[in-house]
Protein backbone atom coordinates (compact mmCIF):
# COMPACT_ATOMS: atom_id res chain seq x y z
CA UNK A 1 0.00 0.00 0.00
CA UNK A 2 1.41 3.19 -1.08
CA UNK A 3 2.22 6.24 1.66
CA UNK A 4 0.14 9.52 1.70
CA UNK A 5 3.27 11.50 0.26
CA UNK A 6 3.96 8.81 -2.52
CA UNK A 7 -0.15 9.59 -2.77
CA UNK A 8 0.02 13.24 -3.46
CA UNK A 9 3.28 13.21 -5.50
CA UNK A 10 2.03 10.65 -7.70
CA UNK A 11 -1.64 12.42 -8.01
CA UNK A 12 -0.17 16.27 -8.12
CA UNK A 13 -2.13 16.79 -4.88
CA UNK A 14 -0.92 20.04 -2.90
CA UNK A 15 -1.58 20.90 0.42
CA UNK A 16 -0.86 19.95 4.23
CA UNK A 17 -4.39 20.36 5.92
CA UNK A 18 -5.28 17.74 8.68
CA UNK A 19 -8.76 17.02 7.04
CA UNK A 20 -7.07 16.84 3.57
CA UNK A 21 -4.65 13.95 4.61
CA UNK A 22 -7.39 12.26 6.31
CA UNK A 23 -9.57 11.96 3.01
CA UNK A 24 -6.49 10.67 1.40
CA UNK A 25 -5.57 8.34 3.84
CA UNK A 26 -9.38 6.84 4.24
CA UNK A 27 -9.13 6.38 0.01
CA UNK A 28 -5.73 4.60 0.26
CA UNK A 29 -7.06 1.91 2.98
CA UNK A 30 -10.74 1.43 1.19
CA UNK A 31 -8.71 0.81 -1.90
CA UNK A 32 -8.14 -2.86 -1.99
CA UNK A 33 -11.72 -3.18 -1.24
CA UNK A 34 -14.61 -3.41 -3.29
CA UNK A 35 -16.81 -1.44 -1.14
CA UNK A 36 -18.84 1.49 -2.52
CA UNK A 37 -17.76 5.11 -1.11
CA UNK A 38 -19.66 8.59 -1.62
CA UNK A 39 -17.29 11.12 -1.90
CA UNK A 40 -18.76 14.60 -0.43
CA UNK A 41 -17.83 18.46 -0.72
CA UNK A 42 -18.48 21.55 -2.46
CA UNK A 43 -17.47 21.84 -5.69
CA UNK A 44 -14.62 22.78 -6.80
CA UNK A 45 -12.94 21.25 -4.23
CA UNK A 46 -11.31 18.33 -6.13
CA UNK A 47 -13.71 15.10 -5.06
CA UNK A 48 -12.54 13.94 -8.79
CA UNK A 49 -9.11 12.88 -6.94
CA UNK A 50 -10.45 10.68 -4.64
CA UNK A 51 -11.84 8.10 -6.93
CA UNK A 52 -8.69 8.24 -9.18
CA UNK A 53 -6.63 7.41 -6.15
CA UNK A 54 -9.14 4.54 -5.54
CA UNK A 55 -8.75 2.61 -8.46
CA UNK A 56 -5.42 3.51 -9.04
CA UNK A 57 -4.42 1.97 -5.39
CA UNK A 58 -6.67 -1.51 -5.94
CA UNK A 59 -6.30 -4.66 -7.87
CA UNK A 60 -8.56 -3.06 -10.92
CA UNK A 61 -6.27 -0.77 -12.10
CA UNK A 62 -5.58 -2.41 -15.00
CA UNK A 63 -9.38 -2.51 -15.91
CA UNK A 64 -11.50 0.23 -17.25
CA UNK A 65 -12.33 3.15 -15.27
CA UNK A 66 -15.29 5.54 -16.35
CA UNK A 67 -16.36 9.03 -15.55
CA UNK A 68 -20.03 9.36 -15.52
CA UNK A 69 -20.88 13.07 -15.46
CA UNK A 70 -24.88 12.68 -13.92
CA UNK A 71 -26.14 15.73 -14.17
CA UNK A 72 -25.00 16.36 -17.75
CA UNK A 73 -26.52 13.80 -19.15
CA UNK A 74 -30.48 14.37 -20.31
CA UNK A 75 -33.40 12.62 -18.23
CA UNK A 76 -34.54 10.66 -21.11
CA UNK A 77 -30.93 9.35 -22.06
CA UNK A 78 -29.28 8.47 -19.08
CA UNK A 79 -30.80 4.86 -18.92
CA UNK A 80 -29.27 4.26 -21.90
CA UNK A 81 -25.93 5.82 -21.37
CA UNK A 82 -25.31 3.71 -17.99
CA UNK A 83 -27.16 0.20 -18.93
CA UNK A 84 -26.93 0.14 -22.48
CA UNK A 85 -30.08 -0.29 -24.88
CA UNK A 86 -31.49 -2.89 -27.59
CA UNK A 87 -32.15 -1.95 -31.48
CA UNK A 88 -35.45 -0.45 -31.87
CA UNK A 89 -36.20 0.36 -28.29
CA UNK A 90 -36.92 3.79 -28.91
CA UNK A 91 -36.84 6.38 -31.52
CA UNK A 92 -33.40 6.69 -32.90
CA UNK A 93 -32.14 3.17 -31.59
CA UNK A 94 -31.13 2.36 -34.91
CA UNK A 95 -28.55 -0.66 -33.50
CA UNK A 96 -27.66 -2.34 -30.14
CA UNK A 97 -25.52 -0.57 -27.61
CA UNK A 98 -23.37 -1.23 -24.32
CA UNK A 99 -24.29 0.83 -21.42
CA UNK A 100 -20.90 1.87 -19.41
CA UNK A 101 -21.56 -0.81 -16.58
CA UNK A 102 -20.89 -3.26 -19.28
CA UNK A 103 -18.12 -1.37 -20.88
CA UNK A 104 -16.35 -1.25 -17.42
CA UNK A 105 -17.22 -4.93 -16.10
CA UNK A 106 -14.23 -5.56 -13.85
CA UNK A 107 -13.20 -1.71 -13.49
CA UNK A 108 -14.31 1.20 -11.76
CA UNK A 109 -16.91 3.51 -12.13
CA UNK A 110 -17.10 6.82 -11.04
CA UNK A 111 -20.39 8.76 -10.84
CA UNK A 112 -20.10 12.49 -10.44
CA UNK A 113 -23.08 14.64 -9.32
CA UNK A 114 -24.72 11.41 -8.44
CA UNK A 115 -27.23 13.27 -6.43
CA UNK A 116 -28.78 14.64 -9.67
CA UNK A 117 -29.66 11.20 -10.83
CA UNK A 118 -33.73 10.35 -12.06
CA UNK A 119 -35.53 8.25 -9.70
CA UNK A 120 -35.90 5.68 -12.19
CA UNK A 121 -32.79 5.76 -12.61
CA UNK A 122 -31.91 5.16 -8.89
CA UNK A 123 -33.98 1.95 -8.89
CA UNK A 124 -31.90 0.47 -11.48
CA UNK A 125 -28.86 1.43 -10.08
CA UNK A 126 -30.04 0.02 -6.76
CA UNK A 127 -29.96 -3.33 -8.24
CA UNK A 128 -26.75 -2.77 -9.57
CA UNK A 129 -25.34 -2.56 -5.96
CA UNK A 130 -26.99 -5.09 -4.71
CA UNK A 131 -27.04 -7.98 -7.22
CA UNK A 132 -24.62 -6.51 -10.04
CA UNK A 133 -27.46 -7.42 -12.65
CA UNK A 134 -28.86 -5.37 -15.01
CA UNK A 135 -31.12 -4.70 -18.43
CA UNK A 136 -30.79 -3.07 -21.34
CA UNK A 137 -33.08 -0.44 -22.17
CA UNK A 138 -35.98 -2.43 -24.67
CA UNK A 139 -34.76 -5.76 -23.16
CA UNK A 140 -35.60 -8.78 -20.60
CA UNK A 141 -32.18 -10.41 -20.37
CA UNK A 142 -30.68 -9.95 -17.16
CA UNK A 143 -26.78 -9.56 -17.44
CA UNK A 144 -24.45 -9.74 -14.75
CA UNK A 145 -21.17 -7.08 -14.31
CA UNK A 146 -18.47 -6.41 -11.86
CA UNK A 147 -18.28 -2.99 -11.07
CA UNK A 148 -16.69 -1.04 -8.15
CA UNK A 149 -19.03 1.79 -7.72
CA UNK A 150 -17.59 5.52 -6.23
CA UNK A 151 -19.99 8.20 -6.58
CA UNK A 152 -19.16 12.15 -5.02
CA UNK A 153 -21.68 14.75 -4.61
CA UNK A 154 -22.23 18.40 -3.32
CA UNK A 155 -25.82 17.98 -2.62
CA UNK A 156 -27.04 17.65 0.96
CA UNK A 157 -28.25 14.30 0.77
CA UNK A 158 -30.37 13.94 3.65
CA UNK A 159 -32.44 17.27 2.59
CA UNK A 160 -32.94 15.30 -0.36
CA UNK A 161 -34.24 12.27 0.81
CA UNK A 162 -36.33 14.42 2.83
CA UNK A 163 -37.61 15.53 -0.37
CA UNK A 164 -37.75 12.84 -1.92
CA UNK A 165 -35.28 13.87 -4.80
CA UNK A 166 -33.15 10.61 -3.99
CA UNK A 167 -33.62 6.95 -2.57
CA UNK A 168 -32.84 6.19 1.26
CA UNK A 169 -32.29 2.90 0.68
CA UNK A 170 -29.61 4.05 -2.60
CA UNK A 171 -28.07 6.25 -0.48
CA UNK A 172 -26.82 3.98 2.09
CA UNK A 173 -26.10 1.54 -0.12
CA UNK A 174 -23.61 4.28 -1.75
CA UNK A 175 -22.18 5.77 1.33
CA UNK A 176 -20.60 2.25 2.59
CA UNK A 177 -17.96 4.80 3.33
CA UNK A 178 -18.01 7.99 3.14
CA UNK A 179 -14.93 10.31 2.25
CA UNK A 180 -15.39 14.16 2.97
CA UNK A 181 -13.14 16.82 1.27
CA UNK A 182 -12.80 19.78 2.80
CA UNK A 183 -13.26 23.72 1.64
CA UNK A 184 -10.37 25.84 0.56
CA UNK A 185 -11.24 28.35 2.89
CA UNK A 186 -11.11 25.75 5.58
CA UNK A 187 -7.46 25.25 4.36
CA UNK A 188 -5.72 28.80 4.95
CA UNK A 189 -2.35 26.91 5.26
CA UNK A 190 -2.68 25.59 1.83
CA UNK A 191 -3.60 28.22 -0.43
CA UNK A 192 -0.42 29.92 -0.96
CA UNK A 193 1.17 26.41 -1.77
CA UNK A 194 -1.24 26.13 -4.22
CA UNK A 195 -1.21 29.51 -6.11
CA UNK A 196 2.82 28.68 -6.27
CA UNK A 197 2.00 25.09 -7.92
CA UNK A 198 -0.41 26.91 -10.60
CA UNK A 199 1.77 29.81 -11.45
CA UNK A 200 4.62 27.49 -12.02
CA UNK A 201 2.64 25.06 -14.25
CA UNK A 202 0.94 28.08 -16.38
CA UNK A 203 4.04 30.13 -16.36
CA UNK A 204 5.58 26.76 -18.24
CA UNK A 205 2.62 26.14 -20.31
CA UNK A 206 2.14 30.38 -21.83
CA UNK A 207 5.87 30.68 -22.08
CA UNK A 208 5.58 33.59 -19.32
CA UNK A 209 7.93 34.47 -15.70
CA UNK A 210 6.26 33.00 -13.02
CA UNK A 211 3.70 35.64 -10.50
CA UNK A 212 4.64 35.77 -7.18
CA UNK A 213 2.51 37.15 -4.23
CA UNK A 214 3.62 39.92 -2.07
CA UNK A 215 3.28 39.29 1.94
CA UNK A 216 -0.39 41.33 1.51
CA UNK A 217 -1.74 39.07 -1.34
CA UNK A 218 -0.58 35.94 0.28
CA UNK A 219 -2.76 37.68 3.61
CA UNK A 220 -5.50 38.90 0.97
CA UNK A 221 -6.08 35.40 -0.26
CA UNK A 222 -6.29 33.66 2.67
CA UNK A 223 -8.47 35.51 4.37
CA UNK A 224 -10.97 35.54 1.02
CA UNK A 225 -13.71 32.69 1.16
CA UNK A 226 -13.15 30.78 -2.69
CA UNK A 227 -17.03 30.16 -3.24
CA UNK A 228 -15.49 27.79 -6.25
CA UNK A 229 -12.56 26.35 -3.99
CA UNK A 230 -9.36 25.13 -5.71
CA UNK A 231 -11.00 25.19 -9.22
CA UNK A 232 -11.57 29.25 -8.41
CA UNK A 233 -8.15 29.41 -7.07
CA UNK A 234 -6.92 27.78 -10.54
CA UNK A 235 -8.93 30.05 -13.12
CA UNK A 236 -7.78 33.05 -11.11
CA UNK A 237 -3.88 31.77 -11.74
CA UNK A 238 -4.15 31.49 -14.78
CA UNK A 239 -5.90 34.64 -16.12
CA UNK A 240 -3.91 36.63 -14.05
CA UNK A 241 -0.56 34.65 -15.34
CA UNK A 242 -2.11 35.40 -19.19
CA UNK A 243 -3.17 39.41 -18.40
CA UNK A 244 -1.11 40.68 -16.12
CA UNK A 245 2.54 42.80 -17.06
CA UNK A 246 3.80 42.68 -13.70
CA UNK A 247 4.80 39.57 -12.63
CA UNK A 248 4.50 40.72 -8.71
CA UNK A 249 1.03 40.99 -7.54
CA UNK A 250 -0.13 42.51 -4.33
CA UNK A 251 -3.46 43.29 -2.62
CA UNK A 252 -4.49 45.82 -5.17
CA UNK A 253 -4.35 43.87 -8.05
CA UNK A 254 -5.79 40.75 -6.53
CA UNK A 255 -8.82 43.26 -5.57
CA UNK A 256 -9.61 43.90 -8.80
CA UNK A 257 -10.03 39.75 -9.62
CA UNK A 258 -11.21 38.92 -6.59
CA UNK A 259 -13.34 41.64 -4.59
CA UNK A 260 -13.49 40.82 -0.94
CA UNK A 261 -16.89 42.40 -0.89
CA UNK A 262 -18.02 39.72 -3.29
CA UNK A 263 -17.76 37.00 -0.22
CA UNK A 264 -21.21 37.53 0.89
CA UNK A 265 -22.30 36.11 4.24
CA UNK A 266 -24.47 32.99 3.90
CA UNK A 267 -27.71 32.42 4.83
CA UNK A 268 -28.15 30.07 8.34
CA UNK A 269 -31.36 27.96 8.39
CA UNK A 270 -32.90 26.55 11.47
CA UNK A 271 -31.34 23.40 11.04
CA UNK A 272 -27.82 25.01 10.98
CA UNK A 273 -26.51 23.82 7.56
CA UNK A 274 -25.81 26.13 4.75
CA UNK A 275 -28.75 27.10 2.50
CA UNK A 276 -29.65 29.96 -0.41
CA UNK A 277 -32.62 30.13 0.60
CA UNK A 278 -32.98 29.81 4.02
CA UNK A 279 -35.05 31.45 6.74
CA UNK A 280 -34.27 35.17 6.11
CA UNK A 281 -33.54 34.44 3.08
CA UNK A 282 -36.81 35.74 0.98
CA UNK A 283 -37.16 38.98 -0.47
CA UNK A 284 -40.28 39.65 2.05
CA UNK A 285 -38.17 39.46 5.32
CA UNK A 286 -35.28 41.28 3.63
CA UNK A 287 -37.94 44.09 2.68
CA UNK A 288 -39.24 43.98 6.69
CA UNK A 289 -36.03 44.30 7.74
CA UNK A 290 -35.02 47.81 6.00
CA UNK A 291 -38.78 49.02 6.71
CA UNK A 292 -38.39 48.60 10.87
CA UNK A 293 -34.81 50.25 10.25
CA UNK A 294 -36.63 53.05 8.63
CA UNK A 295 -39.37 53.31 11.49
CA UNK A 296 -36.75 53.72 13.72
CA UNK A 297 -35.21 56.35 12.54
CA UNK A 298 -38.37 58.42 12.16
CA UNK A 299 -39.68 57.63 15.43
CA UNK A 300 -36.27 58.60 16.98
CA UNK A 301 -36.37 61.93 14.23
CA UNK A 302 -40.18 62.87 15.77
CA UNK A 303 -38.98 62.79 19.29
CA UNK A 304 -36.53 64.92 18.05
CA UNK A 305 -38.52 67.57 16.20
CA UNK A 306 -40.74 67.43 19.26
CA UNK A 307 -37.97 68.78 21.52
CA UNK A 308 -36.62 71.18 19.00
CA UNK A 309 -39.44 72.52 18.33
CA UNK A 310 -40.67 73.23 21.89
CA UNK A 311 -37.22 74.72 22.87
CA UNK A 312 -37.34 76.73 19.21
CA UNK A 313 -33.86 74.88 17.92
CA UNK A 314 -32.26 76.04 21.21
CA UNK A 315 -30.71 72.34 22.33
CA UNK A 316 -27.84 70.70 22.62
CA UNK A 317 -27.66 67.80 19.93
CA UNK A 318 -25.83 64.44 21.39
CA UNK A 319 -23.10 62.71 19.13
CA UNK A 320 -25.97 60.20 18.08
CA UNK A 321 -28.75 62.82 17.46
CA UNK A 322 -26.23 64.54 14.76
CA UNK A 323 -25.45 61.32 13.24
CA UNK A 324 -29.10 60.25 12.76
CA UNK A 325 -29.36 64.14 11.12
CA UNK A 326 -27.04 63.67 8.66
CA UNK A 327 -28.33 59.94 7.62
CA UNK A 328 -31.56 61.43 7.33
CA UNK A 329 -31.48 64.61 6.15
CA UNK A 330 -28.42 64.75 3.11
CA UNK A 331 -27.24 67.39 1.23
CA UNK A 332 -29.37 65.89 -2.01
CA UNK A 333 -32.38 65.84 0.67
CA UNK A 334 -31.40 69.51 1.98
CA UNK A 335 -31.08 70.93 -1.44
CA UNK A 336 -34.87 69.84 -2.58
CA UNK A 337 -36.28 70.44 0.30
CA UNK A 338 -39.64 72.68 0.11
CA UNK A 339 -39.00 76.18 1.97
CA UNK A 340 -42.43 75.46 4.03
CA UNK A 341 -40.85 72.31 5.44
CA UNK A 342 -41.18 72.24 9.29
CA UNK A 343 -37.39 71.82 9.42
CA UNK A 344 -34.56 73.35 7.11
CA UNK A 345 -30.61 73.12 7.70
CA UNK A 346 -28.52 76.44 7.75
CA UNK A 347 -25.23 76.02 6.01
CA UNK A 348 -22.54 76.72 7.94
CA UNK A 349 -19.95 78.98 5.99
CA UNK A 350 -17.35 79.18 9.07
CA UNK A 351 -16.97 75.35 9.51
CA UNK A 352 -18.27 72.77 7.01
CA UNK A 353 -17.29 69.77 9.92
CA UNK A 354 -20.27 70.68 12.41
CA UNK A 355 -23.85 69.59 12.06
CA UNK A 356 -26.23 72.19 10.68
CA UNK A 357 -28.55 73.08 13.47
CA UNK A 358 -32.08 72.67 12.56
CA UNK A 359 -34.10 76.27 12.66
CA UNK A 360 -37.94 76.49 12.67
CA UNK A 361 -39.75 78.53 10.24
CA UNK A 362 -40.82 81.48 12.08
CA UNK A 363 -43.82 82.04 9.28
CA UNK A 364 -45.66 78.93 9.89
CA UNK A 365 -44.84 79.17 13.93
CA UNK A 366 -48.71 78.20 14.71
CA UNK A 367 -48.80 75.43 11.95
CA UNK A 368 -45.85 73.99 13.28
CA UNK A 369 -47.26 73.69 17.00
CA UNK A 370 -50.40 72.10 16.08
CA UNK A 371 -47.75 69.51 13.94
CA UNK A 372 -45.95 69.09 17.17
CA UNK A 373 -49.67 68.40 19.05
CA UNK A 374 -50.08 65.48 16.30
CA UNK A 375 -46.75 64.00 17.02
CA UNK A 376 -46.80 63.80 20.77
CA UNK A 377 -50.24 62.30 20.28
CA UNK A 378 -49.01 59.54 18.20
CA UNK A 379 -46.24 59.13 19.84
CA UNK A 380 -48.17 58.62 23.04
CA UNK A 381 -50.35 55.87 21.36
CA UNK A 382 -48.27 52.05 21.50
CA UNK A 383 -47.03 51.10 18.31
CA UNK A 384 -48.14 48.15 16.38
CA UNK A 385 -45.47 45.34 15.78
CA UNK A 386 -47.33 43.40 13.18
CA UNK A 387 -45.74 42.94 10.33
CA UNK A 388 -48.88 41.79 8.55
CA UNK A 389 -50.49 45.74 9.91
CA UNK A 390 -47.64 47.69 8.72
CA UNK A 391 -47.37 45.71 5.30
CA UNK A 392 -51.31 46.64 4.72
CA UNK A 393 -50.85 50.48 5.94
CA UNK A 394 -47.74 51.11 3.66
CA UNK A 395 -49.87 49.18 0.59
CA UNK A 396 -52.93 51.78 1.67
CA UNK A 397 -50.68 55.17 1.07
CA UNK A 398 -48.97 54.05 -1.70
CA UNK A 399 -52.16 53.58 -3.65
CA UNK A 400 -53.65 56.90 -2.05
CA UNK A 401 -50.57 59.04 -2.89
CA UNK A 402 -51.14 57.65 -6.59
CA UNK A 403 -54.31 57.73 -6.63
CA UNK A 404 -55.13 54.12 -7.27
CA UNK A 405 -52.16 53.84 -9.94
CA UNK A 406 -50.65 50.28 -9.17
CA UNK A 407 -47.76 50.42 -11.03
CA UNK A 408 -47.02 53.44 -9.18
CA UNK A 409 -47.41 52.38 -6.24
CA UNK A 410 -45.56 49.17 -6.80
CA UNK A 411 -42.77 51.43 -7.86
CA UNK A 412 -42.92 53.55 -4.83
CA UNK A 413 -42.83 50.24 -2.66
CA UNK A 414 -40.00 49.14 -4.30
CA UNK A 415 -41.98 45.69 -5.74
CA UNK A 416 -43.42 44.45 -8.57
CA UNK A 417 -46.96 44.71 -9.53
CA UNK A 418 -47.64 41.39 -9.60
CA UNK A 419 -46.73 40.50 -6.03
CA UNK A 420 -49.02 44.45 -5.64
CA UNK A 421 -51.95 42.91 -6.83
CA UNK A 422 -51.82 39.41 -5.03
CA UNK A 423 -50.95 41.59 -1.56
CA UNK A 424 -54.46 43.58 -2.38
CA UNK A 425 -56.44 40.60 -3.09
CA UNK A 426 -54.84 39.24 0.30
CA UNK A 427 -55.62 42.15 2.44
CA UNK A 428 -59.14 42.68 0.52
CA UNK A 429 -58.44 46.23 -0.76
CA UNK A 430 -59.67 45.71 -4.22
CA UNK A 431 -62.04 48.97 -3.40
Amino acid sequence: MADLQSIKARFGIIGNFPALNRALEKAIQVAPTDISVLVMGESGVGKEFIPKIIHGESRRKHQPYIVVNCGAIPEGTIDSELFGHEKGAFTGATSTRKGYFEVADGGTIFLDEVGELPLQTQVRLLRVLESGEFMKVGSSQVQKTNVRIVAATNVNMMKAITDNRFREDLYYRLNTVQIDMPALRERKGDIHLLFRKFAIDFAEKYRMPELKLTDDAVSYLENYAFPGNVRQLRNLVEQMTVVEQNREVNSTKLAEYIPMNANLPAVISKTGGNSTSGDFGSERDIMYKILFDMRSDINDLKSLTSELIKNKGNTDLSLQEKNLINRIYTPETQQSASPNSLLYFENNQQNQNQIHHPTIISDEEDHHYNDVEDIELEESRPESLSLQNNEKDLIIKALEKHKGRRNRAADELGISQRTLYRKIKQYNLEE
